[in-house]
This record gives C-alpha cells, sequence and structure tokens, in this order.
C-alpha cells in the first residue's frame, strides 16, 4: 500500500511573480500561492522561516524578508549555497515552487515596542532583520530611533540596496555600513568588520535592544562587544543556523544542546544561549 505524505509535510503550490537580483549570490524571490484565498489569509511573523521545495531539489529553509505589514506576497532572499537554492536562482518569473510554514519562533516585536533599535547584520543575515526593521518603519511611532549597522565583504556584495537608500533617508534612522575589503579601489566608506561601526554610534544601552544575524563567527563577536557594552542579555536577540529537515520539532535534526531550531527558534536571546551549550558561539 503506498504510504500517504501526512498534511503537516504538504507544501502548497506558490509562483514566483517578481525575481530581485541583491548580488552575485543572493536573490530575492516574491512569492504568491496559487490558492487566492489561501494567500490572502496567509499570516507569518518576522524571523519565522518557510520549507521552500522544488521536484528532486528536496527542501531547505528560508526565512522571510518581507514585512507582514506588506500583504499579497512574500519576500523570500535565497543564497546560492546547494542543490536547492541553486535550482532557484535559475527559476524564471512564473516558475511554480512548493510552500510550506511558517515555522518557528518569531522576533518578539511586542517586547521592541517603545525601544530604541539597534540591527547589527552581516551578509544574508541582513535578510530576516529586513523584515523587522519594514514592520518597525511601517508602524513608526511605536518605536525610538532605528541604527542599522550592515556589514558586506567586499562594495559589490552589499544587498538590498535599494532598502538601505530608502531606510538612509528615514527620520531617526541611521544606517551604516562596512567592508572587509576594498577590492576595486572605489569604496568611500568604512572598510573593516561590521564591530567597528558600533564606535561611530551613541548608544544607550539601558532603552536599547539589539538584533543580530549573520554568520556564526560574526554573531561571536557582535554579542561579546555588545555585552561589553552593558547590554542586557534579555536584550540581546540573534537567529541561530542548523540545518533543519522537518521544521516541525519531529526528526531532531536541528538539535542545539536540548533546543530544536526549528521550534524552540530560530530566534533566541543571548540570556537563552548562555543556558545552551553551543560551542561555536563561546558565550
Amino acid at each position: 500500500m503506498e504510504k500517504q505524505l501526512s498534511p503537516i509535510y504538504l507544501p502548497k503550490p506558490a509562483a514566483v511573480r517578481e525575481i530581485i537580483t541583491e548580488n552575485s549570490q543572493i536573490k530575492t524571490f516574491v512569492l504568491t500561492f496559487s490558492d487566492q484565498a489561501y494567500n490572502d489569509s496567509f499570516s507569518y511573523k518576522p524571523g519565522q522561516f518557510m520549507m521552500v521545495s522544488m521536484p528532486h531539489c528536496g527542501e531547505a529553509p528560508i526565512s522571510f524578508s518581507s514585512s507582514p505589514t506588506r500583504p499579497g506576497a512574500i519576500h523570500l532572499s535565497v543564497r546560492k549555497a546547494g542543490k536547492l537554492t541553486a535550482a532557484m536562482h535559475d527559476l524564471a518569473e512564473g516558475a511554480a515552487i512548493g510552500l510550506r510554514g511558517p515555522y518557528g519562533r518569531p522576533f518578539p516585536m511586542q517586547n521592541l515596542r517603545g525601544k530604541n533599535l539597534l540591527f547589527v547584520a552581516g551578509g544574508i543575515g541582513l535578510a530576516p532583520l529586513r523584515s523587522v526593521i519594514n514592520a518597525c518603519l511601517d508602524q513608526r511611532s511605536d518605536y525610538g530611533t532605528i541604527a542599522v549597522l550592515y556589514g558586506s565583504r567586499t562594495m559589490t556584495d552589499i544587498a538590498f540596496k535599494k532598502d538601505i537608500d530608502i531606510w538612509m533617508q528615514q527620520p531617526g534612522v541611521t544606517c551604516l555600513l562596512t567592508v572587509d575589503e576594498d577590492e576595486q579601489g572605489c569604496w568611500d566608506g568604512p572598510v573593516g568588520v561590521v564591530t567597528t561601526l558600533l564606535d561611530k554610534i551613541d548608544i544607550d544601552p539601558q532603552n536599547t535592544i539589539a538584533l543580530v544575524c549573520g554568520p556564526p563567527m560574526m554573531i561571536r563577536f557582535v554579542l561579546e562587544r555588545l555585552n561589553n557594552m552593558d547590554f542586557a542579555d534579555e536584550d540581546i536577540i540573534t537567529t541561530m543556523e542548523r540545518h533543519m529537515k522537518c521544521g516541525v520539532g519531529i526528526c531532531r535534526h536541528c538539535h542545539m544542546d536540548d533546543k530544536l531550531i526549528c521550534v524552540d527558534g530560530p530566534v533566541f536571546t543571548r540570556a537563552e544561549l548562555k543556558n545552551l551549550n553551543i560551542m561555536e558561539l563561546q558565550l
């Protein structure tokens, strides 16, 4: 007898409405569900993710880079890194893919209200933070000052340039960029790791919540630096990466000590991470 696939593993068909090339390795896919009624009722929160699938390519978790304050379509920003993501980068507008979700614990948006916000991102790590930043800008009166610090390997690796240009024009928003190296000799901004940008802004740790996303090594050093700046552990929020298979806490493939990234995360505070045995962060 043929096995029936559990409903929790069944993806919903979706169509690629637009493809935005962010840089040579990252593309943003604007997607809508084929079922219009489902698309209209679909909801998610910043920090959550979708399981994306294509025939013969498997599945991969991709965080939302769009904001739920802008309904009608979702944005998934994808870095070309494996079989599925490479296949996605070959898609054209109008192509079909499978989506299931949303999954994961989101950013605690309610806890951010009334606070100054500091966003620190590296590379593709700006994608999930973009979801939060745009949500905050769409409800601007609910939040204090906003600072966005973004580090890229080189000038050509900077992603989300249109968003960054818009953020730079917003009142109460500071947006600073840095690159690891000026390979073309035409970058007129700071050169160095993203933590060096913390020296260029005035921050009150007592009334600021920091949100951090990027490569694990970057997260480690940013969290250490924020701790030295007297940020409370509860006011430092980050996202963790593990290769998620099911997305719903069944396979336990994404375990991190006694937590599962797909259901207990991917969003964690530094206080929560300190209670886990995470050697790569050395918290």
